[in-house]
Protein backbone atom coordinates (compact mmCIF):
# COMPACT_ATOMS: atom_id res chain seq x y z
CA UNK A 1 0.00 0.00 0.00
CA UNK A 2 2.60 2.11 0.78
CA UNK A 3 4.72 1.98 -2.60
CA UNK A 4 1.51 2.42 -4.73
CA UNK A 5 0.80 5.40 -2.84
CA UNK A 6 4.48 6.72 -3.33
CA UNK A 7 3.58 6.18 -6.88
CA UNK A 8 0.80 7.55 -7.33
CA UNK A 9 2.34 11.24 -5.18
CA UNK A 10 5.18 11.30 -7.06
CA UNK A 11 3.47 11.06 -10.89
CA UNK A 12 1.16 13.41 -9.57
CA UNK A 13 2.76 15.93 -8.25
CA UNK A 14 5.42 15.71 -11.35
CA UNK A 15 2.07 15.86 -13.36
CA UNK A 16 1.00 18.72 -11.82
CA UNK A 17 4.53 20.71 -11.65
CA UNK A 18 4.71 19.82 -15.86
CA UNK A 19 1.05 21.14 -16.24
CA UNK A 20 1.37 24.70 -14.14
CA UNK A 21 5.34 25.73 -15.56
CA UNK A 22 5.55 24.08 -18.94
CA UNK A 23 3.33 27.35 -20.46
CA UNK A 24 5.63 29.78 -18.42
CA UNK A 25 9.29 28.11 -19.48
CA UNK A 26 8.45 27.92 -23.07
CA UNK A 27 8.09 31.83 -22.96
CA UNK A 28 11.22 32.00 -21.49
CA UNK A 29 12.59 29.91 -23.69
CA UNK A 30 15.17 32.02 -25.57
CA UNK A 31 15.60 32.03 -29.16
CA UNK A 32 18.60 32.43 -31.33
CA UNK A 33 19.15 34.07 -34.72
CA UNK A 34 18.13 31.45 -37.11
CA UNK A 35 14.77 31.08 -34.95
CA UNK A 36 13.96 34.96 -33.79
CA UNK A 37 15.52 36.33 -37.21
CA UNK A 38 18.48 39.10 -37.14
CA UNK A 39 22.42 39.60 -38.43
CA UNK A 40 25.24 37.41 -38.38
CA UNK A 41 28.74 38.94 -39.02
CA UNK A 42 31.96 37.06 -39.37
CA UNK A 43 35.26 39.68 -38.92
CA UNK A 44 38.83 38.31 -40.07
CA UNK A 45 40.99 41.11 -37.28
CA UNK A 46 44.58 42.37 -38.00
CA UNK A 47 46.57 45.13 -35.57
CA UNK A 48 46.51 48.47 -36.86
CA UNK A 49 50.12 49.05 -36.58
CA UNK A 50 52.40 47.11 -39.35
CA UNK A 51 54.49 44.19 -38.30
CA UNK A 52 52.59 44.44 -34.70
CA UNK A 53 51.71 40.60 -33.10
CA UNK A 54 47.91 39.05 -33.03
CA UNK A 55 48.10 37.90 -29.78
CA UNK A 56 45.32 35.66 -28.08
CA UNK A 57 44.21 38.10 -25.51
CA UNK A 58 44.00 41.15 -27.56
CA UNK A 59 41.54 38.78 -29.99
CA UNK A 60 39.49 37.75 -26.95
CA UNK A 61 39.01 41.25 -25.50
CA UNK A 62 38.04 42.76 -28.81
CA UNK A 63 35.53 40.42 -28.56
CA UNK A 64 34.45 41.34 -25.18
CA UNK A 65 34.44 44.65 -26.95
CA UNK A 66 31.94 44.06 -29.47
CA UNK A 67 29.59 42.42 -27.35
CA UNK A 68 29.62 45.26 -24.95
CA UNK A 69 28.94 47.88 -27.91
CA UNK A 70 26.12 44.99 -29.20
CA UNK A 71 24.54 45.55 -26.21
CA UNK A 72 24.54 49.29 -25.99
CA UNK A 73 22.41 49.00 -29.90
CA UNK A 74 19.76 47.99 -27.59
CA UNK A 75 19.88 44.23 -28.80
CA UNK A 76 19.55 41.08 -26.68
CA UNK A 77 22.06 39.14 -25.86
CA UNK A 78 24.09 39.15 -28.92
CA UNK A 79 26.54 36.30 -29.01
CA UNK A 80 30.21 37.10 -29.81
CA UNK A 81 32.80 34.42 -30.35
CA UNK A 82 36.28 34.09 -31.53
CA UNK A 83 37.16 31.34 -34.15
CA UNK A 84 40.60 30.23 -34.83
CA UNK A 85 43.28 33.30 -34.33
CA UNK A 86 42.31 36.02 -36.16
CA UNK A 87 38.27 35.15 -36.65
CA UNK A 88 35.02 37.10 -34.32
CA UNK A 89 31.77 36.22 -35.37
CA UNK A 90 28.91 38.30 -34.06
CA UNK A 91 25.17 37.21 -33.94
CA UNK A 92 22.77 39.50 -32.74
CA UNK A 93 18.87 38.33 -32.78
CA UNK A 94 16.34 40.87 -33.52
CA UNK A 95 18.19 43.43 -35.12
CA UNK A 96 16.41 45.91 -37.32
CA UNK A 97 19.24 48.49 -38.51
CA UNK A 98 21.68 46.45 -40.29
CA UNK A 99 23.79 49.32 -41.54
CA UNK A 100 24.21 50.99 -37.79
CA UNK A 101 25.31 47.56 -36.49
CA UNK A 102 27.94 47.03 -39.24
CA UNK A 103 29.41 50.77 -38.46
CA UNK A 104 29.21 50.67 -34.93
CA UNK A 105 30.94 47.44 -34.79
CA UNK A 106 33.45 47.74 -37.52
CA UNK A 107 35.54 50.77 -35.30
CA UNK A 108 38.54 49.24 -33.69
CA UNK A 109 37.94 50.10 -29.44
CA UNK A 110 39.25 53.10 -28.51
CA UNK A 111 41.82 53.55 -25.47
CA UNK A 112 42.18 57.21 -24.45
CA UNK A 113 43.15 58.79 -21.56
CA UNK A 114 41.27 62.41 -20.74
CA UNK A 115 41.86 65.89 -18.93
CA UNK A 116 39.13 68.09 -18.82
CA UNK A 117 39.25 71.11 -21.28
CA UNK A 118 38.53 74.61 -20.70
CA UNK A 119 35.29 75.05 -20.69
CA UNK A 120 34.03 71.31 -20.00
CA UNK A 121 31.37 71.20 -17.33
CA UNK A 122 31.87 69.24 -14.25
CA UNK A 123 32.63 65.96 -14.73
CA UNK A 124 33.52 65.65 -18.59
CA UNK A 125 36.75 65.49 -19.85
CA UNK A 126 36.71 65.81 -23.85
CA UNK A 127 40.92 66.83 -24.50
CA UNK A 128 42.79 63.38 -25.39
CA UNK A 129 45.81 63.34 -23.27
CA UNK A 130 47.38 59.75 -24.41
CA UNK A 131 45.98 57.20 -26.71
CA UNK A 132 46.09 53.21 -26.41
CA UNK A 133 49.26 53.05 -28.64
CA UNK A 134 51.03 55.77 -26.21
CA UNK A 135 51.50 52.80 -23.86
CA UNK A 136 54.54 49.88 -24.83
CA UNK A 137 52.43 46.46 -25.43
CA UNK A 138 51.52 44.41 -22.60
CA UNK A 139 53.10 46.59 -19.91
CA UNK A 140 49.86 46.67 -17.69
CA UNK A 141 50.13 44.93 -15.14
CA UNK A 142 48.53 44.28 -11.63
CA UNK A 143 51.05 44.55 -8.37
CA UNK A 144 49.77 45.41 -4.76
CA UNK A 145 50.59 48.50 -2.75
CA UNK A 146 52.24 48.86 0.52
CA UNK A 147 49.11 48.41 2.16
CA UNK A 148 48.73 45.06 -0.53
CA UNK A 149 45.98 46.84 -2.45
CA UNK A 150 45.61 46.03 -5.94
CA UNK A 151 46.96 48.85 -8.66
CA UNK A 152 47.78 49.01 -11.73
CA UNK A 153 51.61 49.40 -13.13
CA UNK A 154 51.79 51.07 -17.01
CA UNK A 155 54.53 51.66 -19.21
CA UNK A 156 54.13 54.90 -21.60
CA UNK A 157 56.68 54.96 -25.27
CA UNK A 158 57.40 58.26 -24.82
CA UNK A 159 58.69 59.48 -20.91
CA UNK A 160 59.13 63.34 -21.58
CA UNK A 161 55.67 63.55 -23.52
CA UNK A 162 54.55 61.92 -20.22
CA UNK A 163 56.24 64.46 -18.04
CA UNK A 164 54.84 67.21 -19.46
CA UNK A 165 51.19 65.66 -19.18
CA UNK A 166 51.61 64.71 -15.62
CA UNK A 167 53.20 67.78 -14.54
CA UNK A 168 50.58 69.97 -15.96
CA UNK A 169 47.92 67.86 -14.42
CA UNK A 170 48.99 67.58 -10.94
CA UNK A 171 46.13 67.53 -8.40
CA UNK A 172 43.79 66.86 -11.62
CA UNK A 173 42.39 63.55 -13.08
CA UNK A 174 43.54 61.71 -15.68
CA UNK A 175 40.37 59.64 -16.92
CA UNK A 176 40.82 56.15 -18.74
CA UNK A 177 37.79 55.32 -21.62
CA UNK A 178 37.18 52.97 -23.77
CA UNK A 179 35.37 54.25 -26.56
CA UNK A 180 33.21 56.57 -24.58
CA UNK A 181 32.66 54.61 -21.90
CA UNK A 182 34.78 55.92 -18.50
CA UNK A 183 36.73 53.21 -16.95
CA UNK A 184 38.65 54.91 -14.08
CA UNK A 185 39.38 58.83 -13.25
CA UNK A 186 42.82 58.35 -11.19
CA UNK A 187 44.26 61.08 -9.82
CA UNK A 188 47.75 62.91 -11.01
CA UNK A 189 49.71 63.37 -7.63
CA UNK A 190 52.90 63.89 -8.92
CA UNK A 191 55.41 64.72 -12.14
CA UNK A 192 56.19 61.28 -13.59
CA UNK A 193 59.49 61.31 -15.46
CA UNK A 194 60.66 58.12 -16.18
CA UNK A 195 57.80 56.75 -18.06
CA UNK A 196 56.28 54.13 -15.27
CA UNK A 197 53.27 55.44 -13.64
CA UNK A 198 50.73 53.17 -11.37
CA UNK A 199 46.58 53.62 -11.45
CA UNK A 200 45.53 53.42 -7.45
CA UNK A 201 42.00 53.15 -6.49
CA UNK A 202 39.06 50.87 -4.39
CA UNK A 203 39.85 47.97 -7.07
CA UNK A 204 39.15 44.72 -6.22
CA UNK A 205 41.45 42.30 -7.79
CA UNK A 206 39.36 41.62 -10.53
CA UNK A 207 38.63 45.00 -11.40
CA UNK A 208 42.69 45.72 -10.91
CA UNK A 209 43.32 42.65 -13.81
CA UNK A 210 40.46 43.92 -16.05
CA UNK A 211 41.71 47.04 -16.62
CA UNK A 212 45.01 46.36 -16.96
CA UNK A 213 43.40 43.87 -19.61
CA UNK A 214 41.67 46.59 -21.40
CA UNK A 215 44.92 49.14 -21.30
CA UNK A 216 47.15 46.44 -23.08
CA UNK A 217 44.50 45.85 -25.59
CA UNK A 218 44.21 49.36 -25.89
CA UNK A 219 48.38 49.05 -26.63
CA UNK A 220 47.36 46.96 -29.07
CA UNK A 221 44.12 48.40 -30.96
CA UNK A 222 42.66 45.89 -33.91
CA UNK A 223 41.07 46.17 -37.43
CA UNK A 224 38.16 44.53 -38.53
CA UNK A 225 37.48 43.66 -41.52
CA UNK A 226 33.88 42.10 -42.88
CA UNK A 227 34.11 38.98 -44.20
CA UNK A 228 30.55 37.53 -44.38
CA UNK A 229 27.28 38.08 -42.99
CA UNK A 230 24.04 37.14 -43.71
CA UNK A 231 20.54 38.21 -42.68
CA UNK A 232 18.32 36.09 -41.17
CA UNK A 233 13.96 37.15 -41.23
CA UNK A 234 12.05 36.70 -38.34
CA UNK A 235 9.53 35.32 -40.69
CA UNK A 236 11.51 32.65 -42.00
CA UNK A 237 12.85 31.93 -38.67
CA UNK A 238 9.23 31.63 -36.90
CA UNK A 239 8.26 29.50 -40.39
CA UNK A 240 11.83 26.96 -38.97
CA UNK A 241 10.37 26.79 -35.39
CA UNK A 242 7.01 26.17 -36.07
CA UNK A 243 7.45 23.58 -38.44
CA UNK A 244 10.06 21.49 -36.35
CA UNK A 245 7.52 22.08 -33.10
CA UNK A 246 4.97 20.50 -35.49
CA UNK A 247 7.16 17.79 -36.42
CA UNK A 248 8.32 16.87 -32.65
CA UNK A 249 4.94 16.52 -32.03
CA UNK A 250 3.32 14.64 -34.32
CA UNK A 251 6.70 12.04 -33.83
CA UNK A 252 6.55 12.29 -29.82
CA UNK A 253 2.63 11.53 -30.08
CA UNK A 254 3.71 8.44 -32.55
CA UNK A 255 6.48 7.49 -30.63
CA UNK A 256 4.25 7.20 -26.92
CA UNK A 257 1.71 5.05 -29.50
CA UNK A 258 4.32 2.73 -29.74
CA UNK A 259 5.74 2.43 -26.51
CA UNK A 260 2.22 1.97 -24.64
CA UNK A 261 1.24 -0.31 -27.58
CA UNK A 262 3.86 -2.43 -27.98
CA UNK A 263 5.30 -2.72 -23.92
CA UNK A 264 1.28 -2.00 -22.14
CA UNK A 265 2.02 -0.51 -18.34
CA UNK A 266 5.57 -0.36 -18.85
CA UNK A 267 5.20 1.78 -21.81
CA UNK A 268 2.94 3.97 -19.96
CA UNK A 269 5.68 4.61 -17.55
CA UNK A 270 8.54 4.86 -20.59
CA UNK A 271 6.34 7.52 -21.62
CA UNK A 272 6.06 9.60 -18.75
CA UNK A 273 9.65 9.30 -18.51
CA UNK A 274 10.06 10.71 -21.56
CA UNK A 275 7.44 13.05 -21.47
CA UNK A 276 9.47 14.28 -17.78
CA UNK A 277 12.67 14.02 -19.75
CA UNK A 278 11.69 16.48 -22.08
CA UNK A 279 10.45 19.31 -19.74
CA UNK A 280 13.49 19.04 -17.32
CA UNK A 281 15.54 20.01 -20.53
CA UNK A 282 13.44 22.80 -21.28
CA UNK A 283 13.64 24.01 -17.40
CA UNK A 284 17.23 23.76 -18.32
CA UNK A 285 17.51 25.69 -20.59
CA UNK A 286 15.58 28.67 -19.17
CA UNK A 287 17.79 28.29 -16.04
CA UNK A 288 21.34 28.22 -17.67
CA UNK A 289 19.80 30.76 -20.06
CA UNK A 290 20.91 28.66 -23.17
CA UNK A 291 19.78 29.97 -26.51
CA UNK A 292 17.76 27.61 -28.42
CA UNK A 293 18.49 27.15 -32.51
CA UNK A 294 17.97 24.49 -34.88
CA UNK A 295 21.27 22.98 -34.07
CA UNK A 296 20.12 22.78 -30.87
CA UNK A 297 16.33 21.58 -31.77
CA UNK A 298 18.34 18.77 -33.65
CA UNK A 299 20.66 17.73 -30.83
CA UNK A 300 16.97 18.08 -28.99
CA UNK A 301 15.31 15.77 -31.35
CA UNK A 302 18.40 13.43 -30.88
CA UNK A 303 18.52 13.09 -27.79
CA UNK A 304 15.22 12.31 -26.97
CA UNK A 305 15.02 9.14 -29.96
CA UNK A 306 18.68 8.26 -28.26
CA UNK A 307 15.90 8.30 -24.92
CA UNK A 308 13.47 6.11 -26.76
CA UNK A 309 16.17 3.28 -27.49
CA UNK A 310 16.67 3.45 -23.63
CA UNK A 311 13.54 2.44 -22.98
CA UNK A 312 13.16 0.16 -25.49
CA UNK A 313 16.29 -2.07 -24.83
CA UNK A 314 15.01 -2.23 -21.12
CA UNK A 315 11.62 -3.57 -21.76
CA UNK A 316 12.84 -6.01 -24.64
CA UNK A 317 15.26 -7.18 -21.83
CA UNK A 318 12.49 -7.74 -19.47
CA UNK A 319 10.53 -9.54 -22.06
CA UNK A 320 13.09 -11.71 -22.73
CA UNK A 321 13.94 -12.80 -19.27
CA UNK A 322 10.11 -13.41 -19.00
CA UNK A 323 9.61 -15.69 -21.60
CA UNK A 324 12.78 -17.79 -20.07
CA UNK A 325 10.53 -18.55 -17.53
CA UNK A 326 11.50 -16.16 -14.98
CA UNK A 327 8.91 -14.17 -12.36
CA UNK A 328 7.82 -10.60 -12.95
CA UNK A 329 9.73 -9.63 -10.27
CA UNK A 330 12.98 -11.42 -11.30
CA UNK A 331 12.65 -10.41 -14.91
CA UNK A 332 12.25 -6.84 -13.95
CA UNK A 333 15.52 -6.94 -12.06
CA UNK A 334 17.23 -8.80 -13.88
CA UNK A 335 16.42 -6.87 -17.34
CA UNK A 336 17.16 -3.28 -15.91
CA UNK A 337 20.28 -4.55 -14.70
CA UNK A 338 21.50 -6.09 -18.40
CA UNK A 339 19.93 -2.86 -20.26
CA UNK A 340 21.53 -0.69 -17.65
CA UNK A 341 25.03 -1.67 -18.64
CA UNK A 342 24.29 -1.67 -22.30
CA UNK A 343 22.82 1.85 -22.46
CA UNK A 344 25.18 3.36 -20.10
CA UNK A 345 28.10 2.08 -22.66
CA UNK A 346 26.11 3.99 -25.38
CA UNK A 347 25.68 6.88 -23.52
CA UNK A 348 29.08 7.26 -22.16
CA UNK A 349 30.63 6.74 -25.98
CA UNK A 350 28.13 9.55 -27.12
CA UNK A 351 28.97 11.97 -24.50
CA UNK A 352 32.85 11.44 -25.32
CA UNK A 353 32.16 12.27 -28.62
CA UNK A 354 30.07 15.44 -27.76
CA UNK A 355 33.00 16.23 -25.80
CA UNK A 356 35.00 16.33 -28.18
CA UNK A 357 33.02 18.24 -30.49
CA UNK A 358 32.91 20.90 -27.54
CA UNK A 359 36.34 21.24 -26.78
CA UNK A 360 37.42 21.80 -31.04
CA UNK A 361 34.09 22.81 -32.51
CA UNK A 362 33.08 26.36 -33.18
CA UNK A 363 29.49 28.45 -32.72
CA UNK A 364 26.89 25.79 -33.83
CA UNK A 365 28.94 22.45 -33.90
CA UNK A 366 29.76 23.80 -29.80
CA UNK A 367 26.28 24.38 -29.05
CA UNK A 368 24.93 20.84 -30.36
CA UNK A 369 27.55 19.43 -28.22
CA UNK A 370 26.90 21.09 -25.24
CA UNK A 371 22.64 19.83 -25.63
CA UNK A 372 23.40 16.60 -26.53
CA UNK A 373 25.40 16.29 -23.49
CA UNK A 374 22.74 17.73 -21.42
CA UNK A 375 20.48 15.49 -23.18
CA UNK A 376 22.52 12.45 -22.05
CA UNK A 377 22.75 13.00 -18.37
CA UNK A 378 18.67 13.98 -18.14
CA UNK A 379 18.00 10.43 -20.04
CA UNK A 380 20.10 8.95 -18.00
CA UNK A 381 18.34 10.49 -14.54
CA UNK A 382 14.75 9.82 -16.24
CA UNK A 383 14.79 6.60 -18.58
CA UNK A 384 17.21 4.80 -16.96
CA UNK A 385 16.98 5.34 -12.73
CA UNK A 386 13.31 7.18 -12.73
CA UNK A 387 12.08 4.87 -15.09
CA UNK A 388 13.33 1.62 -13.80
CA UNK A 389 11.98 3.10 -9.78
CA UNK A 390 8.81 3.29 -11.68
CA UNK A 391 8.42 -0.29 -13.09
CA UNK A 392 10.31 -1.70 -10.04
CA UNK A 393 7.60 0.35 -7.04
CA UNK A 394 4.36 -1.30 -9.57
CA UNK A 395 5.72 -4.57 -9.58
CA UNK A 396 6.96 -4.63 -5.91
CA UNK A 397 3.12 -3.10 -5.30
CA UNK A 398 1.49 -6.03 -6.94
CA UNK A 399 0.19 -3.64 -10.10
CA UNK A 400 1.94 -6.16 -12.33
CA UNK A 401 1.16 -9.54 -11.60
CA UNK A 402 0.97 -11.37 -15.79
CA UNK A 403 3.22 -10.85 -18.13
CA UNK A 404 0.41 -9.73 -20.38
CA UNK A 405 1.05 -6.74 -18.88
CA UNK A 406 4.39 -6.54 -20.53
CA UNK A 407 2.80 -7.47 -24.03
CA UNK A 408 4.35 -11.15 -23.48
CA UNK A 409 2.27 -13.92 -24.14
CA UNK A 410 1.68 -16.60 -22.38
CA UNK A 411 2.68 -19.03 -25.54
CA UNK A 412 6.25 -17.73 -25.86
CA UNK A 413 7.23 -18.40 -22.35
CA UNK A 414 9.71 -21.22 -22.26
CA UNK A 415 9.59 -23.61 -19.02
CA UNK A 416 12.64 -23.74 -16.92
Amino acid sequence: MKRMLSFIITVLVLTGVMVFTTPGLLDKVRLGLDLKGGFEILYHAEPMEAGAELSRASLQKTAESLEKRANALGTSEPEVTTEGTDRIRLKIAGVTDEAEVRKKMKEPAVLTFRSAAPGDPAGTYSKIELVGSDFVEGAADVQRDKLNRPEISIKVKDKEKFAEITKRLVGQKLVIYLDDRMLSDPNVNQEISDGNASIQGSYTLDQARELADTINLGALPLKLTEKYSQSVGATLGKQSLDQTIKAGLVGSIIILIFMIGMYRLPGLLASFALILHTWLLIAVFVVADFTLTLPGIAAFILGIGMAVDANIITNERIREEMRNGKSILSSVKAGNKTSFRTVMDANVTTIIVAAVMFAFGTGAVKGFALILIVEIVLSIVTNLYFAHWLLTVLVKAGALKKPKQFGVKESDIRAL
